[in-house]
């Protein structure tokens, strides 16, 4: 899991938290890789990572390149900033570097917002798992929790339910295409909010 947000602990981090949950259930082990607040080259078109495999600047994408290739599913965390992912820049090299090696692994997207911009951000991560060739991983309502930090997203108790379902359905998945013989996720009664606070 990357978690490509500012914040360590934030919102975005409690989400994957409760993602791990649900692959815990099947066993999957995990990682999580936080991109930190360092400024983040953005691509060049240089073409260095079309020979070498890697990306000429020697940073976390080449650490991230090397871990993706080795896992079986990747899940992406992101905040939303103006409507859309955090970090593209980041994204965009490091997909630049494993868009090729990654067909047919399962893969997710995470977000969180404070309040809107969720679906379209949702929308974007998923392009980079669509054109290469990943297995889009789904839960039980578009993956997002609400909240302006860890603590808020603690209240949005649909949201967090949906990072379980998601990572049941993401370890339901890993198993099954690595010939795990695994029964099918538990179901959990439904929960559900909104955005009004009732004191």
């Amino acid at each position: 899991m990357i978690n490509i947000g500012p914040h360590e602990a934030g919102a975005t981090n409690r989400a994957l938290g409760e993602v791990t949950v649900g692959l815990t259930e099947y066993s999957i082990d995990y990682e999580t890789l936080w991109v930190g607040t360092d400024p983040i080259q953005g691509c060049t078109d240089c073409g260095y990572c079309f020979t070498h495999g890697e990306c000429a600047f020697s940073d976390l994408v080449n650490v991230a390149a090397k871990k993706i290739r080795s896992s079986d599913g990747l899940i992406i965390g992101s905040p939303v900033h103006y409507a859309s992912a955090a970090n593209t820049l980041f994204l965009d090299r490091l997909f630049r570097v494993i868009s090729k090696d990654v067909a047919l692994k399962a893969a997710a997207a995470v977000v969180s917002c404070r309040r809107g911009g969720a679906s379209s951000t949702f929308d974007q991560l998923n392009k980079y798992f669509t054109i290469s060739q990943m297995l889009v991983v789904s839960s039980a309502y578009w993956n997002s929790v609400h909240g302006n930090n860890a603590s808020e997203v603690e209240h949005d108790h649909e949201g967090l339910q949906m990072m379980r379902i998601l990572g049941r359905n993401m370890g339901y998945v890993i198993s099954k295409l690595n010939g795990v013989d695994v029964s099918k996720p538990n179901v959990e009664k439904r929960v559900w909010t909104n955005f009004i606070s009732l004191e």
